[in-house]
């Protein structure tokens, strides 16, 4: 099951029109990396839990999720009670053993390996833990000494260790036992920590893994801009669009059927632009910069930023560090002296400087 849900208030006014799940890292959306690695992992049978942020742009998008090669099923949770409640609702849907992911998690090497290991074994539940610098912002493990898995808190003020649950869980059905016996927490919610602690407590075999390479949860702008930054650094050139000289390419690029870089334009890697969209000369796009679908940039130059569908940006100065929502407009009033420039804008916005 993937969960869809969730207020995304860290990433608003991006969330205003619609869920944080769908927002592009590397011109795909997070939740389709969650979608692809459980395909990709032998699970076919999917549901996605869906919150009450733009549910129906969740189903436009993934439909019925043949074209994903899956099929989806779609549960209802509306106003976000906690992961545990969202899990209540698949009792149905699931058989003996599933897997939870957070549809805003992103997993380099993704969990085959661990589902393979989990569907051969006899363990009620294992999830995955990933070492952080703050932990104290996500549910947290504590250990004995002899570092065997004791206990759960959720965001603890004093963390027990520096290992925090990623977001990928891996059930069998006892686990629905111990979420009818939650309270709902000081958050109002009901804590998947607090369920997983209650199966550790009642000697139930609970196991951990340690993830290897990277794990990002997308929660705030920082995030989704470090999630690109890692995705792109892994991206593959490849040119299916026109580009009116090779040096204006510089790097490991990807360039969409249809899109044209015009002479004297300079694009650095790695960097992605999608399809149909146009970057005119004297034009930079740096380093770890995503630009989506339909996009045309007239002037100006953008690195490190994610630029959504349906952008037109025509201005001299420089934007870093950014995240453009979809079909917003930038342009530069002629008094306008050149600045560098970072935005967090929402979809179909229009700045004028």
């Amino acid at each position: 099951m993937i969960l869809h849900g969730g207020h995304g208030t860290r990433l608003r006014p991006l969330t205003h029109t619609g869920p944080k799940q769908l927002i592009p890292v590397a011109n795909k959306p997070i939740s389709q990396y969650v979608l692809e690695d459980l395909k990709n992992s032998g699970i076919k049978e999917i549901a996605i839990i869906l919150g009450d942020i733009y549910p129906s742009k969740v189903k436009e998008f993934y439909g019925d999720g043949k074209k994903f090669g899956v099929n989806i099923t779609y549960i209802y949770q509306g106003e976000p009670k906690g992961i545990a409640h969202a899990v209540s609702l698949c009792e149905e849907f699931v058989e003996e053993e599933f897997v939870v992911y957070l549809g805003d998690n992103i997993l380099k090497g993704g969990i085959n390996r661990y589902v393979k290991e989990f569907s051969e074994s006899d363990i009620d539940a294992m999830i995955l833990l990933c070492k952080v610098d703050r932990p104290e912002l996500f549910g947290v493990a504590k250990f004995n000494d002899e570092g065997k898995l004791i206990g759960l808190v959720e965001k603890p003020k004093v963390p027990p260790s520096s290992y925090a649950l990623t977001g990928i869980y891996f059930f069998r059905r006892a686990i629905f036992d111990a979420i009818r016996r939650l309270k709902p927490s000081w958050r109002g919610e009901f804590e998947i920590t607090e369920a997983i602690h209650l199966l550790l407590v009642n000697g139930y075999k609970v196991e951990h893994r340690i993830v290897q390479g990277w794990w990002k949860d997308t929660g705030t702008p920082e995030d989704i801009l470090e999630a690109n930054r890692l995705i792109l650094d892994d991206l593959q050139g490849q040119i299916n669009g026109v580009v009116e000289d090779e040096s204006s390419i510089q790097g490991r690029i990807s360039i969409g059927s249809g899109s044209l870089v015009k002479r004297d334009a300079l694009i650095r890697g790695p960097a992605i632009i999608g399809e149909n969209s146009t970057i005119e000369g004297d034009v930079y796009i740096g380093p770890y910069t995503s630009i989506g679908n339909n996009v045309v940039i007239k002037s100006g130059e953008i690195e490190n930023s994610i630029i959504m569908d349906g952008c037109f940006i025509n201005i001299n100065d420089r934007i870093i560090d950014s995240i453009i929502g979809p079909n917003t407009r930038i342009t530069l009033s002629a008094e306008s002296k050149p600045s560098g420039r970072r935005f967090i804008i929402g979809e179909s916005s229009q700045i004028i400087f």
